[in-house]
This record gives C-alpha cells, structure tokens and sequence, in this order.
C-alpha cells in the first residue's frame, strides 16, 4: 500500500486488505490480528459508451416487455399507460374490448374518447364518460420515467340502478303529491282539472281528460305544461276519431295504453295554439265500478312514449279515474241526500184559516239538518171545518229518526182523511208503526184547531205519551192542558184523552217537545230546564205574536244550552188571530 499502483493494475482486479483488531485485553493497546472484514480499494473498469447504449436499449426492452406483461396480466380492471409524448404503451384486453382502437403505440389523443383525452391533457386524476355502451370511471396513477397509466372501472350498472332509484323516488314523490290534491276535494270538476294539470306537468306536454258523454256531447278538459289554467268544453263529436278512446270511456279492459298515430289526432283533441304532437297516449281513467273517463298525453317533441311511461301512465290514471269516480258518486248521493232531507224536514207551516200558527225546528245535528222531531198542519177541507196541527218525537236521533218521522207523517196525512176522531186516530197509527221493522215509537200531540168567529179558536188538545202544551191566557196565567196518553208504537192498545178548550183574542198554545224541558245547561251544565223554567217563560210572552212566542221560547232555551249537545227541539204556536199568519 505503499507504492502507487498503476490505473490498468488498479481496475485489473480488487485488492482487499484484512484487518483483525484485537480485544482479548481489554485495558490493554489494540494489536493487529487476522479477520474476515475486507475492504475493496479497486472499481471495476468503466464501459464503453457503445456498451453503455446498448446496455440501455436492452434495459428499456426488458423494461417495456414487463410493463406490457403486467398490464396484459390485469383481467378485471381496464388498464392504459401513456408516455409523457401521449403515445399509448400498454393496454391489457378489457380495454380493447371495450375500445378497440385503443391499442399500443398509437396517440391517445386520436383514439381515445373526448372527456378521456381532456382529462389526460390537463392532468385531472379522476374522470366519468362514456366508452362504448359503457359508463366509465377513470383515474389517474404517474408511473416512473414520465409515464402514466389510467385504471378504467365500468359503472353502467351501478349508475343506472342510481337514476332507476332517484327515477322511482321521483315518481313516487308525484304519485304522493297527486293523490293529495286528488283527494282534497270532493268536486267532480275540481278533481278533473287536478287531474288534467297533473298529468301535463309530469307525464307529457299536454293532457285532456275526457269525461263519458252526457246527452251526446263529450266533456274535454285540456291542460298545457307551463301554461295556467285549463280549457273546457263540451262537443258533439265522434270519441272514434282518436284510436282507443272509445274503448277507454266505455270501462273495457282495454289493453295496456294505446300509442296512437299523431296524424289522427283531431283538431278537437288539442289544445289551443299546441301544435301537432308527435306522440300521443290513450290510457282509461278506471273508476268505482263506473268508468271516470280516459286520459290523453301528448308529445310536442321527443319520441314515443316508452313501456316504463306507459305503465306509470297506467297507475296515476288508476289512481285519478278512482279519484273523480268518487267525487261523482259523492255528489249524487249527496243531491239525493238534499232531496231527502228536504221531504223528511219539517214543513213551511201553511195558514190556517182564522188563526195564527208559527213553528220552529233545531235539530240535535246541526249539519244533518234532520232528526226525529216533526211537526205538520193539515188545513180544512171546508171553510167552517177543523184544521189539524201535529207535532211528534220519534225515539232516537238522526236519520235513522228522521226516515221514521218520514213514515208517520205520510201515515198521518192518509189516516186523518178517514179518522177525525184523536184517539182512533192514534189507534190507527199505533199498528201501523207495530206492523214495521222498525223497533221504536214515538210520542206526539194532536191539535185540532176550528175558528169560532169573533176572534176566537177552539182547540181539541190528545196527546199520545208527549208533554201536554201550555197554553197563555191573556190574564198572563199559564194552564197545562189536561191531555194524557200512552206512547204510539210501544204496545198494542193506546190510552188517551182529549182536552178542549177555547182561545179568547190574543191567547195562544204553545206544542213543544221534551227537547225543550230537558235541555241541560245552567251554572253546572247538567241542569234541565225544566217545565217551571218554560212556563215562567212562556208567562213572559203575554200579549205578543205567536211567531215572538216561539222565538222567544226558542231563544231562551239556546241560552240555557250554551252550545252543549242537546236533543232535537220542536216548538209550535197557535194562537187567536192577529191579522197574519207568519211562517217561520
């Protein structure tokens, strides 16, 4: 190590120098002993530059045939590396299957689709496009050497299935918005028009609905997306001008919708300033047994109407025909409900020839307006003869109560032709009511009222297990007449008698029924008001109209009840004449 070595001696071939330390003594000096540690104090030789490109050349082809083996390797996952030049250097087969003019050695920027290339130019890591068929997630991994390479995942599936499920969301968002504003009106007209603007802002650009045909003419109601309001009207025109219409207002199973050819669609279907429509839909509007219509879509732009709008036309239709079905039947029955009410309510009392009568009538239900309470005149059929003023309690309440009622007073209006006599009358009408299904009765009072001449009425006061009227003297002293009975409809014999007594000018009798008596209210709220309570009331109304008395009595009775429940309250006045007879 002396001597210096020459340069070919100092590359010819490694020297090595051992060196052995010594440490058997450990205060003691170090000493050189042998050892296996070697030092290298020569390098190899340099290569040639010739050698040096061809060592490279070999290592870049080793290189590329790895690259190409690991790419070609990866079977589920698409693989494309480029260069920094943006030449293509590997791409394994699921690529090329999915686009075959990616392929080695080719610029990516020739072959590659649009949002790829964007993305490769710009550096982005992560971008989504289409290949193909496909839906393609794709990102970005920098390699050594300036390459790159994007790992492509096809999420067609998985997208499809997110726009399957926001589209079923949305849908069912509609159907759940449609069914409220359906159903939140029981109007016929309101729940086409609902229907119709519905239909036009989700399912097509424009919709009609078209209710059946009522004397020969077809009711079209039209809608417009966009466009406020509806359009109205009502043809005379032939419904088989537009295919499947017929068949869709006559309540057929018809076949699923019906896509018709746009030029026979008639001037009549569209609406207004519409335009032709390139396609057009026919789907019935099935109801309650009934068919409600049918329901038109139309298209100004786009194509045909596809089996998935088909089938949701289909159920938003169901759900619409149900809808308007049941709206009509709702306002039949409630017309028939009005034409009944009006015949079982107690009637507008007529005059009575020499006498002042006035009625009043509360039912227990104010919003059915009937009841089981009921009062009736039947004038005479000569001018010197005896009128006959009724005034009744069914048992129970409503309309059960008032179709009874309805009975007794058609019974009664037959019978008293034939029987003047009160108690045979009552007798008369206590089998009828045995002889029904119905397993109630019913009290009343009869009044038969015959004017005397000189302002005086004579009355004959039966009464069949009712409270006996009141009558008003004008000496202000209230008298209960002495009428007395068994209920009608209860049991087979019927027991009453008959007061009679004369009404001096300016007297009256007061009917009324125990809804009247029993009303509670008062400090506790459970308080009747009670005959005393009546009579005092009563006793306050001398010398005033018979149509005041009723209303008084009717005041002060509505004041005790403060607004709690009651029964029904019947109330009728006769007194002697007062000039006029007032009907209320």
């Amino acid at each position: 190590m002396g001597k210096t070595l020459a340069e070919g001696q100092l590359f010819a071939r490694p020297t090595f120098v051992q060196v052995r330390e010594d440490r058997s003594d450990p205060d003691g000096p170090t000493r050189p002993r042998p050892c296996s540690h070697r030092i290298v104090t020569s390098l190899p030789p340099p290569r040639s530059p010739v050698a040096r490109e061809q060592g490279s050349a070999t290592s870049a082809r080793i290189g590329q045939r790895v690259l190409r083996a690991l790419v070609e390797s990866l079977t589920e996952t698409a693989v494309l590396v480029s260069d920094r030049a943006g030449v293509i250097r590997a791409v394994n087969a699921v690529i090329t299957s999915w686009a075959p003019r990616l392929v080695a050695g080719r610029v990516l920027a020739e072959t590659a689709p649009a949002w790829l290339t964007a993305a490769d130019a710009s550096g982005t890591v992560t971008a989504h496009g289409g290949m193909g068929s496909r839906q393609v997630t794709a990102r970005r991994a920098e390699l050594p050497g300036g390459h790159h390479a994007w790992y492509l995942t096809d999420v067609t599936d998985a997208r499809s299935t997110d726009r399957e499920l926001r589209l079923a969301h949305g849908r069912a968002e509609f159907l759940a918005e449609a069914s409220a504003g359906l159903l939140s009106s029981l109007d016929p007209r309101t729940c086409v028009t609902a229907t119709a603007e519905l239909a036009a802002s989700r399912l097509a650009d424009a919709a009609v609905v078209v209710t059946p045909p009522d004397r020969q003419r077809l009711r079209l109601t039209r809608a417009v997306a966009g466009r406020p309001g509806v359009e109205e009207c009502a043809l005379a025109v032939d419904p088989a001008e537009v295919p499947g219409l017929p068949e869709a207002l006559a309540g057929s199973p018809p076949p699923p919708p019906r896509r018709t050819d746009p030029v026979r669609a008639p001037d009549w279907l569209l609406p207004e300033d519409f335009g032709a429509p390139v396609s057009l839909l026919v789907t019935p509007l099935p109801g309650n047994g009934v068919p409600a219509g049918a329901l038109v879509l139309m298209r100004r732009l786009g194509g045909p109407f596809t089996v998935e709008e088909k089938a949701f036309a289909q159920v938003f239709a169901a759900r619409a025909g149900a809808a308007i079905s049941a709206s009509v039947l709702y306002t039949e029955q409630a017309r028939s409900a009005a034409l009944l009410q009006e015949e079982l309510l107690p009637p507008r009392l007529g005059p009575i020839r020499g006498t002042e009568v006035a009625g009043s009538y509360r039912p227990s239900r104010e919003t059915l307006r009937i009841g089981g309470d009921f009062y009736d005149t039947y004038p005479a059929e000569e001018s010197d003869g005896e009128s006959t003023v009724v005034l009744g309690d069914v048992c129970g309440k409503g309309l059960e109560a008032a179709v009874l009622t309805g009975k007794i007073r058609n019974t009664l209006s037959a019978l008293r032709l034939v029987e003047t006599d009160h108690v045979r009358l009552l007798t008369l009408l206590n089998h009828a009511l045995l002889n029904t299904a119905h397993a109630r009765f019913a009290t009343m009072v009869l009044a038969g009222v015959t004017p005397l001449g000189r302002g005086q009425v004579r009355l004959r006061l039966t009464t069949g297990g009712h409270p006996a009227p009141l009558i008003l003297r004008v000496s202000g002293d209230v008298e209960e007449a002495g009428t007395s009975g068994t209920l009608i409809g209860a049991v087979p014999d019927v027991r009453a008698t008959t007061f009679t007594t004369v009404l001096q000018p300016g007297e009256s009798c007061l009917l009324y029924s125990d809804g009247v008596t029993e009303a509670r209210g008062g400090v506790t709220g459970r308080e009747f008001f009670g005959s005393e309570r009546l009579k005092t009331t009563v006793a306050g109304c001398v010398g005033m109209p018979v149509e005041a008395l009723v209303e008084h009595v009717e005041l002060r009775t509505t004041e005790w009840l403060a607004d709690r429940p009651h029964d029904d309250i019947a109330l009728v006045g006769v007194a002697a004449p007062r000039g006029s007879v007032r009907v209320r």
